[in-house]
């Protein structure tokens, strides 16, 4: 494989994370219309993972009720809220009344019960509990109105262009619609946190095991026991959105993630979605540029209190191609902020890297400070100073 690395320190003009998401997607739709894989679906997507990359699409823009598809952008703001330190997974949250109120598919949480974070993503993974989710949204947000406008400010960060949530379940709600590419980016998004994986492909599991009050957790997404491959993500059935299922699966070095909406039964939504998989593993292979955490180089700024600080990939990154193609020539380009104002927020986008190929940008995945960068203090300022015009004379 021919290949050129460089690495290239410039200014670059960015969002943090409260503002729009410097991501690029690209898509390169199967356009041959004798393949139809998901004839029997409303709307349906198979992307790869690490490139974003569309393989097929049906409908994929049309907007419709997502059912518990909606518990993936919830999952992911949980997963988020982990990995920045907000909560961690053995904290105990005291159930509320309205959390234990909640119908549907839940796991019967008692008014007052004390649940760690660690069951309530599993009774979310799994068992896809309502109960459970609007627990998590309490702590998170206050209450589940506010974790909606977070929810729907992730949508506009990640511009999901078709997407406005009314509660973090999915139980019917009026103006309360997503889309199968909406699904897609959020599930791309939710497995950046690659132990969600090991919620997602768990089949059968316990809450309370051994208490009077025991609970036997069946996962709802059958494929991850009966399917090769699939240890994930999530399904999702209402009256009005029908049956529905994100579901991913790695095979050697390439994940995919595939959605079906609107599938008259649960074989039929297993059966396109096996379709999916069974095509993209069949038809293209993706090379490795990069691991989740790489170190790709270093971000300086005078005035802080280490002077230096890694900067490391926030997602696997690869390079896709179909199978029995000659395989791609590419560069890397790091783009970094300079003299971003301090203090740094952990999790503040700091720029991003680029993968080229014949000049043009294929994959622009962002970098994050993983850690506050805080200012210097005036001594130790005043003794970088002095070596650093010591250093020139």
């Amino acid at each position: 494989m021919k290949k050129t690395l460089y690495i290239a320190i410039v200014s670059l003009v960015v969002a943090t994370l409260t503002g729009q998401s410097n991501f690029t997607y690209a898509e390169s739709v199967e356009k041959d219309p004798a393949l139809n894989l998901t004839e029997n679906a409303q709307a349906s997507i198979l992307l790869e993972r690490d490139t974003g990359q569309v393989l097929y699409e049906k409908n994929a823009h049309e907007p419709l009720a997502p059912a518990s598809l909606t518990k993936i952008m919830t999952l992911l703001l949980v997963m988020e809220a982990v990995d920045h330190n907000v909560i961690n997974k053995d904290e105990k949250i005291t159930i509320s009344e309205r959390a234990a109120s909640m119908g549907g598919s839940q796991v019967f949480l008692d008014v007052g019960e004390e649940m760690s974070v660690d069951d309530l993503i599993k009774a979310i993974a799994i068992a896809s509990a309502n109960d459970a989710s609007v627990a998590l949204a309490e702590r998170l947000a206050g209450s589940e109105a506010a974790f909606v406008k977070m929810m729907n400010d992730k949508a506009e960060q990640l511009q999901l262009e078709n997407t406005l949530f009314q509660n973090a379940s999915g139980l019917p709600a009026e103006n309360h619609f997503t889309t199968a590419y909406d699904i897609a980016i959020m599930s791309r998004e939710l497995l950046k946190y690659e132990d969600i994986t090991n919620y997602t492909s768990i089949y059968e599991d316990y809450l309370r095991q051994g208490e009077d009050n025991e609970f036997w957790l069946v996962n709802t997404n059958r494929l991850v026991r009966f399917y090769d491959y699939v240890d994930g993500l999530k399904t999702g059935y209402t009256k009005d959105a029908q049956f529905c299922l994100a579901a991913t699966a790695k095979k050697d070095n390439m994940r995919v993630v595939s959605v079906i909406m609107g599938a008259e039964s649960s074989k039929e939504r297993n059966a396109m979605t096996m379709n999916l998989i069974d095509y993209a593993f069949a038809h293209y292979e993706t090379e490795k540029v990069y691991e989740k955490g790489s170190l790709i180089g270093k971000y300086k700024h005078i005035q802080s209190e280490q002077y230096e600080y890694p900067l490391k990939t926030s997602e696997p990154i690869s390079i896709l191609h179909k199978k029995g193609e000659s395989e791609l020539s590419y560069q890397t380009k790091v783009n970094v902020i300079e003299n971003e104002a301090l203090p740094i927020k952990q999790g503040l986008q700091l720029g991003s890297i680029v993968i080229q190929a014949e000049d043009k940008a294929i994959i622009e995945s962002p970098i994050y400070a993983e850690e506050p960068i805080e200012f210097a203090s005036l001594f130790k300022l005043m003794k970088r100073s002095l070596k650093m015009m010591t250093k020139y004379e």
